[in-house]
């Protein structure tokens, strides 16, 4: 077996980075990234905790994920939007999320971007999907981004978008199953596109 997958808790075999345990990081490889999704809250969560993680790890966003839920309003993209200068300095100062005050505001200012840009990002991902005809042979092969990453960036940004460069947007596409880069032998590389689905945000 490659050393890229790795035997799980349950039998499974699953990417290196989710771990055999039955932890939160794993739930997330089973049931959240690569799976595609539309519904905008998930889509909008994926698109903040990339703009988070921009210069730091994904294991240290994930960490503050539901402290991040808490904060923007459960990523109800209306009442992130309606968030002022006043909700900005308090998250500036609320030290269960990352205390960035420009990636704050930048949620706040990609809400609104959200509730008016069209097309919508909902239909900007559909039109980015890429349907892979074999599973990554591994981790190696995963880009940082690719051209598609870039032309959606660039769309994002022209859109008001901040925080969207390549590789963030890359990210997101990962996270929401825009494509599936599950490696060749996990288990969640060949359940996609076959039996693909619409997901709700992982609880």
């Amino acid at each position: 077996m490659s050393n890229d997958v790795i035997i799980g808790h349950d039998g499974k075999p699953r990417c290196v980075w989710a771990g055999a345990g039955d932890t939160a990081f794993g739930r997330y490889h089973d049931e959240v990234w690569g799976t595609r999704t539309y519904e905008e809250s998930a889509i909008f969560e994926a698109l903040t905790l990339g703009v988070f993680e921009v210069g730091l790890s994904w294991s240290v966003v994930f960490g503050k994920r539901d402290a991040f839920r808490k904060a923007f309003r459960g990523f109800e993209v209306v009442k992130v939007a309606a968030m002022n200068a006043r909700d900005v300095d308090r998250l500036v100062q609320d030290a269960s999320i990352i205390r960035n005050r420009g990636k704050i505001q930048a949620t706040v200012d990609n809400a609104r971007a959200m509730t008016s840009a069209s097309p919508s990002l909902v239909a900007l991902a559909k039109s980015y999907e890429i349907t892979r005809k074999r599973a990554p042979r591994s981790l190696a092969d995963l880009p940082r981004s690719t051209p598609t990453a870039e032309a959606f960036a660039k769309q994002l940004k022209s859109q008001g978008y901040r925080f969207v460069g390549p590789t963030s947007v890359y990210a997101f596409m990962q996270n929401v199953g825009v494509v599936n880069d599950h490696v060749h032998g996990c288990f969640r590389a060949t359940d996609y596109p076959a039996t693909a689905r619409s997901r709700r945000r992982s609880q």
